[in-house]
């Protein structure tokens, strides 16, 4: 347990030093990935890669979208909920409260300085806030390499 509580500030420290090119940012256990398409791309192309994966898309929330239904403005802004019962449930069983944040998400996003952004908590982040088993880390890990596939 020592270790890990030495890895997480380094993983920290290291994805920091990425930020410096504009490559990865983290902050809070939040991710930011950036990506080189639209939202509307972007979006397109994680859907994609989650269908041909068998993952399932629980939902799309338009937030810009939804914003706009009442008369406000916000840059493109897109949130994709996805997941496996069989990857998650595990997960479940063995840390319960990591069901708050469960099912895994993207968030797409425009920063408004023409840059999109795709942003999702780190697992490591949320095997250390509920305590997940490391050996189950990779049933939420996943979410790294998706929006780095969904990025480029």
């Amino acid at each position: 347990m020592r270790l890990w509580r030495l890895a997480v500030p380094l993983v920290g420290l290291a994805l920091s030093v990425l930020a410096a090119d504009n490559t990865v940012k983290m902050k809070n256990g939040i991710v930011d990935v950036p990506s080189n398409h639209s939202v509307a791309e972007t979006v397109d192309t994680l859907k994609n890669i989650l269908q041909s994966k068998g993952v399932t898309l629980f939902a799309a929330v338009d937030h810009s979208g939804e914003a706009e239904k009442v008369g406000l403005k916000m840059p493109p802004t897109k949130l994709l909920i996805f997941g496996s019962p069989k990857a998650g449930t595990p997960l479940m069983l063995a840390a319960l409260s990591i069901a708050i944040d469960l099912p895994l998400k993207i968030l797409v996003w425009h920063d408004g300085q023409g840059k999109v952004w795709l942003s999702y908590n780190s697992p490591e982040y949320l095997k250390e806030r509920h305590g997940v088993p490391a050996d189950l880390l990779p049933n939420i890990a996943v979410v790294e390499t998706l929006a780095a596939k969904a990025a480029k």
